[in-house]
């Protein structure tokens, strides 16, 4: 077996040996010839040194079963062929033309057992070196790859420094920024966005890119936006800064600043922008200069209230001496009756602009906010009577007492069951008071007092609580705003709303705690 053996290597070492020339010659054209133009190009004189280093690994294997020349083949050609740019399939090609050239000779020169074994010891060299040039192309081409990569990582931060900074301050503009960061094309379409762009506008970002930008825009504000837009794409100078009122996604129109410029994005004119919800700032500025002005017409009213109402003392006390007079009877009589009472009204509006210009000061105790209700009540029963108004009371259940300033609250209600009172008709008419205790997530308290009167206009609603706002003929338009005051000293608010078919409902909510 071991001569055998031997015998057909000698003869194996003979055919190749043999054929070697012929073999190197047939590889080399056919790499020029079939494989790719990289091989086409290559000089002749180098496709036959590779080739003929190949053919000889590949000998070593076949005769000697010695790995160790193909193995430094395949480390060197791949560091060739990788300097080369040749693919890994075009070099796994070029082995295999190995087969093409060997396998004609093998067929030639033997038969039988001796051709089936060489024919195996052939594939099985070329499986090693295709499968080991394999690995070691792409464990060297992703090395170059790493290092290539790492060497021009290293290269563009040591040349783009001042880009790098750009490229921190616009992830810190665009991305890091409470406002909302946009890029708007020539078309009107928004190309790009960031998040918070599309949270003003209650839009995911997908939804957003290729909106048209009217469609972000209420009509009212429609023009405006329009102008500023068309006069930055055409260059033309302009105000950076604007404010209209955005559509939201919901269909709510928010006060929106924007601020925009005239940039190049990928090539082409188009304007960019930042956009900035200033809702609070509105309201803010509205409460300031609401502030302001009620500051100022308190101490106007506090200024003419003291004017007025020494003298209005002197005329009241001497009206009540003439009424006490017993010689005064009939006409004259009545006559110094509606003095008295006329003066008794004037003194219940001074009163009511004293209140108003006065700040709140609280005296927080314990408070059943039922019983506060109730004491109401009995100091306007006379009124009640006198119109035979019709009341209705539902306290919910086990409402325990509360944190609250008793007096200012029981002049709170008492202006609005006056209200109610003077709006409902000269007989019948009714009232109903329902009280809500606090819910265990910390809901307020709620007093809602309605009454079936002819209601307000929806026109006066925005304006009810305004300070001299009233339609009555003898009116002060103090009494809602000294109820606004009161309620909001206290941490509540106040909502007053028309109740179908007709009559107006108060609701006050007051935050207390509850107490034992």
């Amino acid at each position: 077996m071991v001569l055998r053996l031997q015998l057909f290597k000698v003869h194996l070492e003979k055919i190749l040996s043999s054929y070697r020339e012929e073999m190197i010659k047939k590889w080399v054209r056919l790499l020029r010839a079939e494989v790719s133009d990289r091989y086409r190009k290559r000089p002749e004189e180098e496709l036959f040194v590779t080739v003929s280093a190949a053919c000889d690994g590949d000998y070593a294997v076949l005769v000697n079963n010695d790995y160790s020349k193909i193995d430094e083949h395949i480390e060197w050609i791949t560091r060739v062929r990788l300097d080369g740019g040749f693919s890994l399939s075009e070099v796994q090609n070029a082995y295999e033309l190995y087969r093409t050239a060997l396998v004609p000779v093998l067929v030639k020169e033997l038969e039988g057992e001796k051709l089936l074994d060489a024919l195996e010891r052939m594939n099985a060299c070329l499986l090693y070196t295709i499968k080991k040039f394999s690995n070691y192309f792409q464990s060297l081409h992703g090395m170059e790859i790493r290092n290539h990569a790492e060497n021009l990582e290293r290269e563009v931060e040591k040349r783009t420094g001042e880009l790098a900074e750009s490229e921190s301050k616009y992830r810190v503009l665009v991305e890091e920024i409470n406002d909302g960061y946009f890029v708007v094309n020539r078309n009107g379409r928004i190309v790009f966005a960031n998040q918070e762009f599309c949270n003003l506008y209650g839009y995911s970002l997908k939804e957003m890119i290729g909106k048209a930008i009217t469609d972000l825009v209420a009509p009212k504000s429609l023009p405006i936006v329009q102008s500023f837009y068309e006069k930055r794409m055409a260059g033309r100078v302009s105000k950076d800064l604007y404010i209209f009122l955005r559509r939201h996604k919901s269909g709510s129109v928010l006060p929106t600043e924007n601020k925009v410029k005239r940039i190049l994005y990928q090539g082409e004119y188009a304007v960019a922008g930042i956009c900035r919800d200033i809702t609070e700032r509105i309201e803010t500025e509205k409460r300031i200069r609401e502030s302001q002005r009620l500051a100022h017409i308190g101490k106007l009213t506090t200024s003419l209230a003291h004017e007025i109402r020494n003298p209005l003392s002197s005329v009241k006390m001497n009206s009540q001496i003439i009424l006490k007079n017993s010689a005064l009877d009939g006409n004259d009589k009545r006559r110094i009756e509606i003095v008295v009472s006329e003066i008794s009204r004037l003194e219940g509006i001074l009163n009511e602009m004293l209140d108003f210009a006065r700040p709140v000061k609280l005296k927080f105790e314990p408070v059943s906010i039922c019983h506060v209700v109730d004491s109401c009540l009995e100091i306007m029963d006379s009124r009640i009577k006198e119109k035979n108004i019709t009341v209705t009371r539902r306290y919910g259940q086990r409402i325990s007492r509360i944190l609250v300033d008793q007096e200012k609250i029981e002049q709170m209600l008492i202006n609005v069951f006056l209200n109610s009172i003077e709006v409902l008709p000269s007989q019948g008419g009714n009232i109903e008071i329902v009280t809500k205790r606090p819910g265990k997530n910390g809901n307020p308290l709620r007093i809602e007092i309605s009454d079936d009167g002819p209601g307000i206009n929806a026109g006066d609603l925005p304006f009810i609580f305004n300070p001299f706002f009233s339609n009555k003929k003898q009116g002060t338009g103090l009494g809602l705003s000294n109820v606004k005051k009161i309620i909001e000293a206290h941490g509540g608010n106040v909502d007053v709303m028309a109740i179908k078919p007709h009559g107006t409902r108060v609701c006050l909510a007051i935050p207390h705690k509850e107490m034992p």
